[in-house]
């Protein structure tokens, strides 16, 4: 990430100073947030507070470094991987957390949001009946409290056994619940390939649950992104950047209506490319030239220290993306949303309206 504030690319050819009214738009209009890792929106006060609840033996030094996103900042596996070893010991913890990302992105007008989590790194604290209970309970509140619809996605640590993720899609279907919809898979892609995990995959199918998977990250191969359409019959795409390397590929998802819910903020790129190649390399602008149903998010907003006001800002003052693409965006977002057709038709046509107005009353820019 940036030196500074990671949400912002300071050398970006298309970054404008933008007056208040625009800054507020980005906060204002609705929105839908398909790809956020629940210990990813962990708040750095909420974490050293579990620390002191779990009595888990890390000093501040280690905390400050979590939250320190500079040159080098510490990966997010790692902070995941200590969290789900360390402190995650009670399911009123995922529930603390589920909540106050609620509030969060309720105050950036985020209408609708479906959380991934890690039940394996978390069973040796306790069984998936009372985490998935804690995180609905959050969820319900959230709803109450703030009027954001939540949903939870479990999802297969790939870094684990193809047995762990039979296992944790087994759980699922005991304990099924009509807040957790669909499976997804997180965690390091390298040497870890989505096929490995068919099993899991074709049994949760079989269940009804839709499927997302993160494929084509961190420069991985595109083949990765066809396994998952092709044999594991992906309903949608979390990153899929490498699709553009097989353009055959990425015109067949086009074809299909394939959704990608991609983050403007991936450090890979932001790691990989100077300031000023960020803004034109970033892999989302070919996957617009390849017409394909794109839409922001913000991943591990609190972890990237990047909110999903921020995400979309990025699109627009950063990358390029004008209203009008934005506009495109936001349809996409509810389309790849798993909601009834009914209610993505109700959301399309009051969301971009209420886009649009929000829209007509911006300034002109120079």
């Amino acid at each position: 990430m940036r030196k500074d504030n990671p949400g912002f690319v300071p050398d970006s050819p298309f970054q404008r100073s933008l007056p208040k009214e625009w800054i507020d738009f980005f906060s204002s209009f609705p929105k839908v947030e398909l790809h956020c890792h629940l210990l990813g929106t962990t708040g750095k006060d909420t974490f050293e507070d579990l620390v002191k609840e779990s009595g888990a033996d890390i000093p501040q030094s280690t905390i400050d470094e979590f939250y320190t996103r500079g040159e080098k900042p510490v990966g997010v596996l790692r902070i995941f991987r200590t969290l789900e070893s360390q402190i995650l010991s009670k399911p009123e913890f995922l529930k603390r957390i589920t909540f106050e990302h609620m509030k969060r992105v309720a105050e950036q007008s985020v209408r609708y949001i479906e959380f991934y989590w890690n039940w394996t790194g978390l069973k040796h604290f306790m069984n998936f009946e009372d985490a998935q209970k804690a995180i609905v309970e959050g969820l319900e509140d959230g709803e109450r409290e703030f009027g954001v619809i939540g949903r939870s996605v479990p999802a297969i640590d790939r870094e684990a056994s193809a047995e762990d993720a039979v296992e944790l899609v087994q759980e699922m279907i005991i304990h099924r619940h009509p807040k957790t919809i669909g499976l997804g898979i997180d965690y390091r892609e390298t040497n870890h390939e989505p096929e490995n995990f068919w099993k899991a995959f074709k049994l949760a199918k079989e269940a009804g649950f839709k499927i997302t998977i993160h494929a084509g990250e961190f420069g991985e191969h595109w083949r990765n992104v066809e396994t998952s359409l092709k044999l594991l019959g992906a309903d949608r795409i979390d990153h899929g950047y490498t699709i553009i390397d097989n353009p055959e590929l990425a015109e067949e998802a086009h074809r299909n209506d394939v959704h990608f819910a991609v983050v403007p903020t991936n450090s890979y790129y932001l790691r990989t490319f100077t300031d000023e190649e960020w803004a034109y390399k970033h892999p989302v602008k070919k996957m617009a030239e390849f017409d394909l149903k794109i839409f922001p998010n913000s991943d591990d907003p609190t972890m990237h220290q990047v909110s999903i006001s921020e995400s979309w800002l990025l699109m627009f003052n950063f990358l390029g993306f004008s209203l009008e693409d934005l506009r495109k965006m936001l349809e996409n977002s509810i389309e790849a949303a798993w909601v009834d057709e009914a209610t993505k038709k109700e959301w399309k046509r009051d969301w971009l309206l209420e886009f649009d107005k929000l829209a007509k009353k911006l300034p002109s820019l120079a």
